[in-house]
């Protein structure tokens, strides 16, 4: 069943992390805001499909072009611990060709991550950066 980011509740322990434009989430605050893309959401997903399948030890579960909607579990590289992550790619309205992201990733074991949700999220977010663009 894929997550709705737009309605996700948060728990208290450290060990999540979400970007998302502000106002997207109705409730939860983001931990940082998205970037735009210099590309639709279409090419915006279809790249994110090429990262993630060059990912070791990520796997998708459900991927959904239709809504540009994506739910992966990501195991962690020394301890192989699995953690959740789900990607919404968005249209910018009047702002044609454009488009954004929502990242959700999420620890299923402990109390703290240690960042490494959020460095799973930004690695992700400078690759896609690094092969569309951002606009100003």
């Amino acid at each position: 069943m894929a997550t709705d980011i737009r309605t996700i509740e948060r728990p208290s322990s450290p060990n999540t992390y979400l970007m998302a434009p502000q106002g997207y989430c109705s409730t939860a605050q983001p931990d940082a805001d998205s970037p735009v893309f210099d590309a639709s959401a279409e090419v915006l997903f279809d790249a994110l499909l090429g990262y993630i399948a060059n990912q070791s030890g990520w796997k998708i579960t459900e991927a959904d072009r239709a809504h540009c909607h994506i739910d992966l579990v990501a195991a962690t590289k020394l301890l192989k611990f699995k953690d959740d992550v789900t990607i919404d790619t968005l249209i910018v309205e009047n702002m044609p060709g454009k488009s954004r992201l929502a990242i959700y990733s999420r620890s299923r074991v402990g109390y703290h991550d240690f960042g490494a949700n959020r460095k799973r999220v930004s690695k992700l977010v400078k690759a896609i950066e690094g092969e569309l663009g951002i606009s100003a």
